[in-house]
């Protein structure tokens, strides 16, 4: 990049059109309710946003749920292995159910929710669960897109 670039300042898209962020912030509202209904643990849940975020690199969403996850009590070590959770011991049967549909639809350009991803999450959780899992996903999915384009930014504190 050159340095006009660097330099150019970013819109705030949140800021820019605060109508729309308001209804993506009411969203998350309601998405967060479905996933308490749908019975998710709270813990499970902030694993689906940090996964999410860590495929889509928005550093932003990262510090915010990583954080989150800590003051709920989630284990350190569940989120650093979460990118290899595939081989690990620490994550439940809907643990991993959860975590491969939530990246399943974080990758949906990289050819769509195959059937084989559907089906082994819609083998373990209930239909409300893989509701609220996809309604999460795609939350987390805007989110990290208003993000990465206003960058907003991560500081040291």
């Amino acid at each position: 990049m050159t340095e006009s670039e660097t330099e150019k300042q970013r819109v705030n898209i949140g800021k820019q059109h605060p109508a729309n962020y308001k209804a993506l912030i009411a969203l998350s509202s309601t998405v967060e309710d479905t996933t308490t209904a749908a019975g998710l643990d709270p813990l499970l849940v902030e694993l689906l946003k940090i996964r999410t975020s860590q495929i889509n690199g928005c550093a932003f969403c990262l510090k915010m749920h990583t954080r989150d996850a800590l003051k709920k009590g989630e284990n350190p070590d569940r989120i650093a292995v979460l990118p290899a959770w595939e081989e690990t011991d620490y994550f439940s049967e809907t643990d991993r159910a959860a975590l491969r549909l939530t990246e399943a639809i974080a990758r949906v350009s990289e050819g769509h929710v195959s059937d084989d991803d559907y089906n082994a999450a819609a083998a373990v959780l209930s239909a409300d669960q893989v509701s609220a899992v996809a309604w999460l996903a795609t939350l987390m999915n805007a989110f990290n897109r208003v993000a990465i384009t206003s960058r907003y930014p991560v500081t040291d504190n």
